[in-house]
């Protein structure tokens, strides 16, 4: 008997009986991928026959809202990110660059897992079992009711699952699983989401809380359809380079808590160590005294970390200057110094200029802006900032300083660690509380930051 195919488009769900080059409905091409038909038209005939056992509406009231169950993942930085730990029943979905640390720290986890006492199933479709012993070894995960799959068939593990009903599963990862009803290889869009769908569905009718992996894109997207990550709960990245030994985990997406968290580990060789205390951990062995060094102030989510910002100003022995950035913005460095060169005289457009965020961290944010913009006069100049000094701030076209959000959360941190006087956009200045052993000395243009410091 021939099986009832149909063909889907993978960017905007259109349906369409044959396949063709482009989609009709977007106009994408080479989208639409085979899917059998069997199970939406039995849904459709049990509908159009009206039989028993359809789901009725509810009011709001007769709905339960307790609190959700979480489970300590034995990392605060990871609790910290996930809302305060792992929702009972929750699809969480883990992506980032190979090598990053994916599966090291979801095997630490594992191991937490195991040591309170919960049921975990470790199911790996890259791995040998043999490989996976040998970084459990080196993690020293070894204890505690902790098992593990070497399996890429989805039904086979969804038929695991459900006998062995375990409290936290892994997959790891979802690009390599496979369904045996869907013709595609695995790892393709329908192959994706239909695992996903089938670990969705078993997450919330069985309450097991379910990790994946992701495999991510160039671009550094997790690789399938986008309605990958709109059908899991909860999204997380892992950022970092791999010169770097820091690692930034990095919520996108949360059902349980907030995404203005991120969590900061460092890759050692036990595995990944949390950092309770970036900033102080950011500006060890700084050096004191030295042009185009200055502490900023940056905030990723709701946490303040203070960094050192570095440059260094050349003359150029060639015509055309070199501009070169490490840890931020390359375009964003182009623009300040044309603002100093057109606002402040400065003759940048001889010179060549690094700029590096010491410590391997990458910020975006344009907070930053007014250290960068301190350090490379401070480094053309050859006068250093006093140590104890913290600078923060965006900077516009015009020269001027603008203000920046939390600013006394920033303060608070800075002052935390011993920092005495804080130069800050002047409109932040005049709305923050005065915190004490610090001194806020509020700018409003560029010039006013360098008759200040200089």
């Amino acid at each position: 008997m021939k099986r009832s195919t149909a063909y889907f488009c993978a960017e905007c769900g259109f349906e369409s009986p044959k396949w063709a080059g482009q989609c009709p409905a977007c106009k994408a091409w080479n989208t639409l991928v085979e899917e059998p038909t069997g199970a939406k038209e039995k849904s459709r005939a049990k509908i159009q026959a009206g039989r028993p056992g359809v789901p009725a509406p509810v009011h709001l009231s007769e709905i339960d809202a307790a609190r959700e169950l979480r489970i300590d993942t034995g990392f605060s930085e990871l609790n910290r990110v996930l809302g305060g730990g792992t929702v009972e029943g929750s699809l969480v979905l883990i992506g980032g660059d190979p090598g990053i640390g994916k599966s090291t720290i979801l095997l630490q986890v594992c191991k937490n897992f195991a040591e309170l006492g919960k049921r975990v199933l470790y199911i790996s479709g890259e791995e040998s079992l043999r490989q996976i012993k040998l970084r459990a070894e080196r993690l020293n995960a070894m204890q505690g009711d902790l098992r593990f799959l070497s399996e890429t068939n989805l039904d086979l593990i969804r038929e695991l699952l459900l006998r062995e009903k375990p409290d936290v599963a892994i997959i790891d990862s979802i690009q390599t699983m496979y369904c045996d009803d869907i013709s595609a290889a695995p790892g393709s869009v329908s192959q994706v989401r239909e695992s996903t769908n089938a670990l969705m569905q078993l997450a919330k009718g069985s309450g097991i809380a379910i990790f994946i992996v992701g495999h991510v894109t160039k671009e550094g997207q997790v690789a399938g359809p986008r309605v990958l990550e709109h059908m899991v709960d909860t999204v997380l990245y892992f950022e970092g380079e791999k010169s770097s030994s820091y690692r930034i985990l990095r919520a996108v997406k949360n059902r349980f808590g907030s995404t203005n968290e991120i969590g900061v580990f460092e890759m050692t060789e036990r595995g990944l160590e949390e950092v309770k205390n970036p900033s102080a951990y950011m500006l060890e062995g700084r050096p004191l005294g030295a042009s185009g060094a200055v502490v900023a102030c940056s905030l990723e989510g709701s946490r303040p970390i203070l960094l050192e910002v570095q440059a260094l100003v050349t003359e150029s022995a060639f015509g055309m200057p070199r501009r070169t950035a490490a840890g931020i913005d390359y375009n964003r460095v182009n623009l300040l110094m044309a603002v100093l060169e057109k606002r402040c005289r400065l003759p940048l457009s001889r010179y060549d200029a690094y700029v590096n965020i010491a410590g391997g961290m990458r910020m975006n944010e344009p907070a930053v802006d007014l250290a960068a913009v301190i350090a490379i006069i401070s480094s053309f100049r050859d006068r250093a900032v006093e140590a104890d000094t913290v600078i923060f701030g965006e900077v516009g076209l015009s020269g001027e300083v603008r203000a920046v959000p939390l600013a006394e959360y920033r303060i608070r941190e800075a002052a935390k660690l011993g920092f005495t006087r804080c130069i800050m956009p002047k409109s932040n200045a005049e709305k923050c509380r005065a915190v004490e052993n610090i001194e806020c000395c509020g700018v409003s243009s560029i010039q006013e930051a360098m008759h200040l410091l200089f």
